[in-house]
């Protein structure tokens, strides 16, 4: 199974034969190339480019993060699974603007459909969350009666308000988490939410790649230059799957606390060794199947937005009416 592969600041990637070789620290790893799916870098290493050519040839997207943990953006390499027929489609399918607002309901009433779960899982665990589950419930009921974009973005940001206040009940650390701010993270627990859903984008971005859709244009956040807006769009519907699930499960078992970050020129940061404990956890959940009820057979969680994107491209060629994922157990 290919995986996620990881370099940090003064890290080195280079190729030997038919391999790469990673190296952090003091430690090197030769990985069969066909092993790898994506490569993240985080700081500054080095690399030429002949290795350049040899990631190219083989469809391996690297995505680089600056030093304070925050993505600036990816290696894609030239798409190999070109369509023009579906290009065109999806372009159509934005600028048609019933066609577009269809697909972002989709979108939100799936993200919030997760967000719910989560919540229900929790309120079954003693904590008693009965009225935000509610709350949310009645935003939902209003997704189908939306005209615009702007009014559905609203109702998903209303709906992220009640899901992040309830954080301190069901989280067993003192988080004190009230609002979500982003630029920059005002507190760990923003900064730590930062971190996850950049990588929740960069690996949708990866998956994205191995369909025919184009990652620039999008259907619920608005296209515009320097960023893969489609990937945001899908990332909405896994954020609370995987990443949410992760948060809670790394800041339960005392994985990450207020001790894995520093303060520095006002920015809160992960220290190197928090983001390695993030990314394996990341990875190993990836990597955790599920028995897909449709497709009656186990896939990993990696797999299940890859499916997304194809759900999505068979809509816009309409071959079949899109319907977002919604988490069943």
């Amino acid at each position: 199974m290919k995986r996620s592969y990881y370099l940090f600041s003064n890290g080195e990637l280079k190729r030997r034969d038919n391999s790469l070789i990673i190296k952090n620290d003091k430690t090197s790893k030769y990985i069969p190339v066909e092993d790898v799916n994506q490569i993240y870098v985080f700081g500054e290493i080095s690399f030429n480019s002949k290795l350049t050519n040899f990631l190219f040839q083989n469809n391996i997207t690297v995505h680089f993060f600056n030093y304070y943990g925050y993505y600036s953006g990816s290696f894609y390499p030239r798409e190999s699974l070109l369509s023009g027929d579906v290009h065109l489609k999806q372009a159509v399918s934005h600028l048609n603007f019933q066609k577009r607002l269809l697909i972002a309901k989709e979108f939100i009433d799936s993200a919030s459909f997760n967000i719910s779960r989560n919540l229900k899982y929790y309120n079954r665990k003693e904590v008693n969350l009965e009225t935000q589950i509610k709350d949310i419930e009645l935003l939902r009921n209003k997704l189908n009666k939306v005209n615009s974009i702007e009014e559905l973005m609203g109702i998903e940001g209303n709906i992220r308000k009640i899901y992040y206040s309830t954080w301190n009940f069901f989280i067993n650390q003192n988080i004190n988490f009230h609002k979500r701010e982003k630029h920059p993270p005002k507190n760990w627990i923003n900064s730590l939410i930062s971190f996850i859903n950049s990588l929740i984008y960069t690996t949708t971005l990866t998956e994205i790649y191995h369909t025919h859709l184009d990652p620039t244009i999008s259907f619920l956040h608005s296209p515009s230059e320097r960023r893969f807006s489609l990937s945001l769009d899908i990332s909405e519907i896994f954020k609370p799957i995987i990443g949410d699930r992760l948060i809670f499960s790394l800041l339960n078992k005392n994985m990450i606390t207020h001790e894995s970050f520093i303060e520095e020129f006002n920015h809160i940061i992960l220290k190197d060794s928090s983001k390695k404990i993030i990314l394996k956890e990341f990875d190993e959940r990836l990597k955790k199947t599920i028995k897909h009820k449709k497709l009656n057979r186990k896939v990993s969680y990696r797999k299940l937005i890859r499916l997304e994107c194809y759900k999505l491209e068979k809509h816009i060629i309409e071959e079949k009416k899109y319907e977002g994922f919604k988490i069943w157990w």
